[in-house]
């Protein structure tokens, strides 16, 4: 791998994260604490990330139960889950929130596919970002004769393999997540 990949690996990498990261808020039709990460609550005059008010318990493969900390934030909580529009069922027990997920429609789990496409399409506009700064920068070293030409297209060759390499894993994780959905 040459200096410019090396240089940008990073960047790819984050890239990579964010996808497995997007793609885990997903519902698959069975309970997973990563669909309440995006959830911000509303409680003592700050916006709040759920987990940093709440236990989150995985019950059962159809609910969860979210535990505060702190009671009094309750109706909060209770009130950001509605919000986020997740599709849920949700129950408030007093002393914990608990999280029925509905049984998934084939109309629901083509949805979920599409947003599952939209995700892997932003990720690759977002290879592809990366790829044009990297070849930008190769082109500039040969402008300033830090490479040869030979090495430019060498350089270019390598980029290209990687960017491939990355777009069949991102593909490989669309699949994987895809199958998840469409499983009864």
């Amino acid at each position: 791998m040459n200096q410019f990949i090396q240089n940008q690996s990073i960047d790819l990498e984050k890239v990579m994260d964010f996808f497995k990261h997007e793609i885990s808020t997903l519902r698959a039709g069975r309970a997973n604490p990563a669909m309440l990460e995006n959830i911000v609550v509303d409680a003592y005059g700050a916006k709040t990330p759920l987990n940093g008010l709440a236990n989150i318990n995985v019950v059962e493969a159809t609910s969860m139960t979210v535990t505060p900390w702190d009671k009094g934030v309750m109706k909060d909580i209770e009130k950001a889950i509605v919000e986020a529009d997740l599709g849920l069922g949700v129950v408030n027990d007093g002393d914990k929130i608990r999280l029925n997920i509905p049984k998934m429609t084939e109309e629901n789990r083509m949805d979920l596919v599409k947003k599952l496409n939209d995700k892997m399409e932003k990720s690759r506009i977002s290879v592809r970002q990366v790829r044009d700064e990297i070849k930008t920068k190769i082109e500039k070293a040969l402008d300033s004769k830090e490479i040869s030409e030979d090495d430019k297209f060498k350089f270019v060759q390598e980029l290209d393999e990687e960017v491939k390499t990355i777009n069949e894993k991102i593909k490989v994780l669309r699949d994987s997540k895809e199958s998840d959905i469409m499983t009864i």
